[in-house]
C-alpha cells in the first residue's frame, strides 16, 4: 500500500539523499549537479516537515518564516530557473532531449513535496522522492549508463502506479470536510499575525502579505458584504436553476492566499446555509493537474515561465493505458465517497486579478503532445466529465465565481478593492429588466450582425437558434449575479452553420496571455484562420494562438456569443487603466464576446435551464455536444476561451429577424435598444472625465 512502512521508508530515503548529496557536492558534471541540487532540496523539505510536526516551525519569527519559504523555492525563482534542471532547456542541453525532458518533469514534480509535508501527507512527498532516488541510481556517475527508455519507464510507472492514491486523495479533499486541513486551520487563524500565511507551504511574496493586511484592515460590515455577495450568489444559483440546496451538505471554496479572513466569513455564512466547506490545494502533481491551470487553494506563482514550460509534461506519459487507469481510479474514488458526492453542492470560486500580463518565451525543449495524445486527452476529459456527472448529477449541483484584485494591480490597490466591492454588488433587479429587453430582441432573431469601427475589422454573422414559442422559450440566457459575479451579460450557443466572418480586436488577454491585433476567421462556426501581431514572424503568431487558444486542435467551434452589459465594469477598467489586468470573469461583461471551444452548457445540456422570467433556454447544445451520448470523446474539447471586443471598437450589433426586421442593440459603442439606455451613463461619465 501507499503508506506501508512509511517511517522506515522515510528514514531510508533521507539516509540515501544525504549520501547522494555528500557524494556529488562540488562536482561539475551535469549528472552530479542535478543529483546534488535535488537531494539537498528534498532533505530541506523533509527537515521542514519534521519541524512542522514537532512544533518548531510555529515558533519561528515572521522574518525567519519568510527566509525559509523563499529558500524552499529559491531554485526555481526567476534568475535561478534559467540555470536549473527544472528548466527543460537546461536539462535537455545536459542529458539530451529524451532523457532531459523526463529529468526536468520529475524535478518539477518534486516541487509538490513542499505542500505535502505542510499538510502532514508524508506519503505523497515520499513517493516522488523515492522515484528521484531510483532515477538517480540509474544515471549516477554517467547518465549514458541509463537508456532513454529506462529513464522514461521510471517516470511513467511512478505516474501510473501512484494515480489511484493521488486521485483518491484529491477526491476526498474535495468531498469530505476535514480531509484536508485548511478549513479548520482558517477558522482557528489569528489574522493579525501574518505568520499564518506561511503555514501552508505555498510560495508567499510581499504581495500576499500586503493583501492579508488590507483584508485585515476592512471592518466587519465590509467583510460581511463581500462574503454575502459570494454566498448569496451561490444560493441564487440553486434557486434560479430550480435545484434543491437542502439536499446538499458541502461546498468547496477555491481562493488565493491572503484572503483568509474573508474566507473565514464565507465559511460561516455557508454554515448558516447548512453547508460545510472543503478547501483543497491546487494540484502540484502531474496525475491531477491540468496544464498550468490553478484549481483549488494556491499561493503566489514562483515562476510563471516554469509553469508554462511544464504545461504539457503529460506528453511524456500519456497513452491509452494511462487514460484507462486514471478513469478507473476516478470511478473507484467516487465509489468510495458515493454519499459525500451526492451531498456535494459544487465549487465556490474566488478568482483574482492584478498580475501583469504574461508573455511567455517559447521553450523549444518543452514537451508537446502528439495528435494522438490530443485525442486521448479529449477522451479523458469527456469520460471524466461523464463519471463526475454520474456521481454528482449536474441537474442537482451549481457553483459561483467572483473576482477580487490583488496588490499587484498597482498603487491604487485599496481604491480598486473598494470599487470592486461596489462592482460585485450591483443591483440585480435593474440589470434583469434591462437584459430582458435584449434577450427579447434576440430570441426569435435568425442571426446577429456584428461590425467593428475605429480600425477594428470585425464583420460577423452569428446564426441563432430558432424559438418556436417566445412565451415559454428563449435562445439567450439573462445572466445575473448568481453563479457568475458580477452581473452583466446575455449569452447563447450559436448555430454553427451560417456563422461566418471575421473577429478582430486590437488587444486582448486570453488565459493570462496578451494578444495584439488578434484576428480570427470563421466558416460555418469553425475557426478557419487566425493571426496575431505579437511576433515579427506570422508563423510564430499562429503557433502562439494554436498552442494557447486552440490547445493544439486544428480548429474549434464558436461555443458562445454574448453581449456584455456591465458598462460600470468597462468604465472601472478604463478609469484605472487596468483593462489588461481584468479577469475574464469581469472582462467578458465589458463588451460582446465570442468563446472558442465548448458551450457554456458543457456536460449539462440535458439539464433544463430557465431565465428569471420563467422562459426555458433552449440553445444549450451544438453540432458537437449533440454527439455526447454516442461519442462523448468527439462531443467536447475541454476548453472555453472568451474573446471580448470593447465597446469603443463596436460599430453596430443588430438582431435580424426571419421577416427581415432589423433591431439595433448597440451603435457606435452605445446601447440604442429602447429600455437599455441607462447602460450608457457610465460610458458618458467616462468620456466627460
Amino acid at each position: 500500500m501507499f503508506e506501508d512502512n512509511l517511517e522506515e521508508r522515510l528514514g531510508l530515503a533521507k539516509e540515501r539523499l544525504a549520501e547522494f548529496a555528500a557524494d556529488t557536492e562540488g562536482k561539475a558534471d551535469p549528472t552530479s549537479r542535478w543529483i546534488f541540487a535535488a537531494s539537498r532540496f528534498l532533505l530541506d523539505v523533509f527537515q521542514t516537515g519534521k519541524e512542522i510536526g514537532d512544533g518548531t516551525w510555529d515558533r519561528l519569527s515572521l522574518p525567519a518564516m519568510r527566509e525559509r519559504n523563499r529558500r524552499l523555492y529559491a531554485g526555481v525563482l526567476p534568475g535561478a530557473y534559467e540555470k536549473s534542471f527544472v528548466n527543460p532547456e537546461v536539462a535537455c542541453a545536459a542529458f539530451g532531449e529524451e532523457k532531459g525532458q523526463v529529468i526536468a518533469a520529475l524535478s518539477y514534480e518534486l516541487l509538490g513535496t513542499i505542500g505535502r509535508v505542510f499538510e502532514g501527507k508524508t506519503a505523497f512527498a515520499l513517493a516522488p522522492a523515492e522515484t528521484f532516488l531510483e532515477m538517480a541510481c540509474a544515471v549516477k556517475g554517467d547518465v549514458s549508463r541509463a537508456s532513454a527508455d529506462e529513464i522514461r519507464d521510471i517516470f511513467y510507472w511512478f505516474v501510473s502506479d501512484t494515480s489511484d492514491d493521488y486521485i483518491e486523495d484529491r477526491t476526498a479533499d474535495m468531498l469530505v470536510p476535514g480531509h484536508a486541513p485548511f478549513t479548520g486551520w482558517i477558522l482557528d487563524c489569528d489574522f493579525t499575525d501574518l505568520r499564518f500565511l506561511y503555514r501552508t507551504g505555498e510560495y508567499v511574496t510581499s504581495a500576499q502579505e500586503r493583501l492579508a493586511a488590507a483584508i485585515n484592515g476592512l471592518d466587519e460590515e465590509q467583510i460581511r458584504r463581500m462574503a454575502s455577495a459570494f454566498t448569496e450568489g451561490y444560493r441564487r444559483g440553486f434557486e434560479l436553476g430550480r435545484k434543491d440546496l437542502s439536499k446538499k451538505c458541502t461546498v468547496s471554496i477555491r481562493y488565493e492566499a491572503g484572503f483568509e479572513r474573508l474566507v473565514a466569513g464565507e465559511i460561516r455564512q455557508f454554515q448558516a446555509l447548512g453547508l460545510e466547506t472543503t478547501i483543497y490545494r491546487s494540484a502540484a502533481n502531474l496525475i491531477n493537474r491540468r496544464m498550468d491551470a490553478r484549481v483549488g487553494f494556491y499561493g503566489a506563482r514562483p515562476n510563471r515561465q516554469m509553469e508554462y514550460d511544464h504545461r504539457y509534461d503529460d506528453a511524456l506519459v500519456l497513452d491509452a493505458a494511462l487514460v484507462e487507469r486514471k478513469l478507473g481510479a476516478l470511478t473507484h474514488a467516487y465509489e468510495l465517497y458515493r454519499n459525500e458526492a451526492l451531498a456535494f453542492g459544487g465549487p465556490a470560486v474566488m478568482d483574482t486579478f492584478g498580475e501583469a500580463a504574461f508573455s511567455p518565451r517559447r521553450n523549444p525543449a518543452a514537451p508537446v503532445r502528439s495528435v494522438a495524445q490530443q485525442k486521448l486527452d479529449r477522451k479523458l476529459g469527456a469520460a471524466s466529465g461523464e463519471i463526475t456527472n454520474r456521481y454528482i448529477p449536474g441537474e442537482e449541483r451549481s457553483f459561483t465565481i467572483i473576482a477580487w484584485p490583488t496588490p499587484q494591480i498597482g498603487p491604487d490597490f485599496e481604491k480598486i478593492l473598494a470599487d470592486t466591492v461596489r462592482l460585485n454588488t450591483l443591483d440585480n433587479e435593474l440589470y434583469e429588466k434591462i437584459q430582458q429587453k435584449i434577450t427579447e430582441a434576440l430570441s426569435g432573431a435568425s442571426c446577429a450582425l456584428i461590425t467593428g469601427r475605429a480600425g477594428n475589422s470585425t464583420s460577423l454573422r452569428v446564426s441563432l437558434y430558432p424559438v418556436a414559442d417566445r412565451k415559454t422559450q428563449s435562445s439567450f440566457e439573462n445572466c445575473l449575479a448568481d453563479v457568475n459575479i458580477p452581473v452583466g451579460e446575455v449569452f447563447t450557443t450559436p448555430v454553427l452553420k451560417g456563422t461566418n466572418g471575421v473577429l478582430n480586436v486590437s488587444r486582448v488577454y486570453l488565459n493570462g496571455l496578451a494578444y495584439d491585433d488578434l484576428t480570427v476567421t470563421f466558416e460555418d462556426g469553425m475557426v478557419s484562420g487566425y493571426a496575431c501581431g505579437n511576433f515579427k514572424s506570422e508563423q510564430e503568431g499562429k503557433a502562439y494562438f494554436r498552442e494557447n487558444v486552440l490547445f493544439g486542435n486544428p480548429t474549434l467551434p464558436m461555443g458562445e456569443f454574448a453581449i456584455g452589459t456591465n458598462t460600470e465594469a468597462y468604465a472601472f477598467g478604463r478609469r484605472y487603466g487596468i483593462e489588461g489586468k481584468l479577469p475574464i470573469l469581469i472582462a467578458e461583461k465589458t463588451g460582446p464576446h465570442f468563446a472558442l471551444g465548448d458551450t457554456c452548457y458543457s456536460h449539462e445540456e440535458d439539464n433544463h435551464t430557465y431565465n428569471p422570467d420563467g422562459r426555458e433556454i433552449i440553445a444549450r447544445e451544438n453540432d458537437f455536444s449533440r454527439k455526447r451520448a454516442q461519442n462523448p470523446q468527439d462531443a467536447y474539447f475541454n476548453c472555453h476561451t472568451d474573446i471580448t471586443i470593447p465597446y469603443d471598437e463596436i460599430e453596430e450589433i443588430t438582431a435580424v429577424w426571419p421577416d427581415g426586421r432589423r433591431i439595433p442593440l448597440i451603435r457606435d459603442g452605445r446601447f440604442v435598444l429602447p429600455g437599455t439606455e441607462a447602460l450608457n451613463a457610465p460610458l458618458d461619465a467616462l468620456h466627460e472625465a
